[in-house]
């Protein structure tokens, strides 16, 4: 009796340290996303709610009407407007996975949202895909190399090389689909004349948050792949990892190019004119867990673990940013007090992705007053017992 008492408790022992400590679940399509007692994983439920009541009391104070909240954000971008498809939004969401599985959750987690730049960081997957795949051997090549339809002609952009665009530091020059480099969040100090007589910085070495650039990648990344952008990021990544049906992926209404004799549509890395992904917060929950477990899903490596980590490693001229990733390193954008292995997916009116590896942790909230960010995962961190 004894020794089948002691067996039985090793067993217990066993199971519970692979579901608290190890072991991550990945739900299922369709399946209803399991949850557990935040105490399972030594997480004080008090102060975890405290963490989500703040989220709520602070929603982004922009309105729920999207294009309203979009002309008003970039009012002082010249000849700015809304070139894609918008949606009006929903009220604050979101998710806390811990080893997978949901320990907190509010809002409506299933509604369909716009993301925004947090679109950037999906697109960078793309990018790390076609590596992966030797459509790109190198992201140090020029660009040029591959496409050479004047896109990345001249003495400037020629040097650009995929690195710079990953990293938003190429300060590539010219027009795509109606926008302007230079006119795309211009500077805070002179007028037009200054901003499009700019001189231009050398690639690599200065960077600039910039959609038009971003939207140059992801026409690259559709030449490359010779298919539409969302077709790749589907068949790789967001079918593999049980993602529902609903997400979108949108670019502007003239943002068309032929290839191999198919018009197809060049999407956008980003919402500020309209267009981008169109997303669940479950949806994006997945997306997170596949890079907390190092581009794995359950036994399949879906993403190079090598390219996370180049993705994620700081670019020189920024060191809070990546490949379209933000990282939680010392610099303007960092988290004091929180691991610097953090690193998240960001997005207008309050969208990120948080990846949190020392924790295990992937936090996804929407419509958060952009500055609180830090506040909120502060207040995740305090609900970690021994923190």
């Amino acid at each position: 009796m004894y020794i089948k008492t002691l067996v039985a408790a090793i067993l217990l022992f066993t199971i519970n340290t692979a579901i608290g400590q190890q072991a991550y679940y990945f739900p299922e399509r369709n399946a209803e996303w399991q949850e557990r007692p935040p105490s399972t994983y030594n997480l004080n439920e008090t102060k975890l709610n405290e963490a989500v009541n703040f989220a709520k009391r602070n929603e982004y104070s922009g309105s729920r009407d999207l294009r309203i909240a979009i002309l008003k954000g970039f009012e002082r971008e010249p000849f700015h407007q809304i070139l894609g498809p918008t949606k009006k939004r929903g009220g604050p969401a979101g998710i806390i996975l811990k080893n997978g599985f949901i320990v907190q959750k509010w809002g409506d987690i299933k509604r369909v949202d716009m993301t925004f730049s947090v679109t950037k960081s999906f697109l960078s997957t793309v990018a790390g895909l076609a590596v992966d795949s030797h459509l790109i051997e190198s992201t140090d090549d020029k660009v040029s190399s591959y496409i050479w339809d004047g896109t990345f002609a001249g003495e400037h952009n020629s040097k650009i090389s995929w690195k710079h665009l990953l990293q938003q530091n190429s300060d590539w020059s010219g027009e795509l689909w109606g926008g302007k480099d230079w006119a795309d969040r211009p500077p805070k100090d002179g007028g037009l004349d200054d901003w499009k007589f700019r001189e231009l910085k050398e690639p690599g070495t200065v960077m600039e948050y910039n959609d038009v650039r971003v939207n140059v990648l992801a026409y690259a990344l559709t030449h490359v792949w010779r298919k539409p952008v969302p077709v790749v990021l589907k068949e790789h990544i967001m079918d593999k990892i049980g993602a529902s049906t609903t997400w979108r992926w949108y670019g502007y209404e003239n943002a068309w190019t032929v290839i191999d004799g198919i018009k197809m549509k060049s999407v956008t890395g980003g919402g500020h004119s309209g267009a981008g992904i169109f997303i669940s917060t479950e949806d994006m929950a997945r997306f997170g867990l596949l890079f907390l477990n190092n581009g794995k899903w359950n036994s399949e490596q879906l993403l190079n673990e090598a390219w996370i980590q180049e993705a994620t490693t700081p670019s020189v001229p920024n060191p809070n940013y990546g490949y379209m990733w933000w990282l939680n390193n010392k610099g303007d954008r960092h988290w004091e007090g929180l691991s610097e292995d953090i690193y998240y997916a960001a997005g207008f009116g309050g969208n990120f992705i948080v990846i949190d590896k020392a924790n295990n942790l992937v936090v996804i909230t929407r419509w958060l007053e952009p500055s609180k960010i830090g506040d909120l995962m502060v207040l995740i961190n305090g609900a970690i017992e021994g923190n």
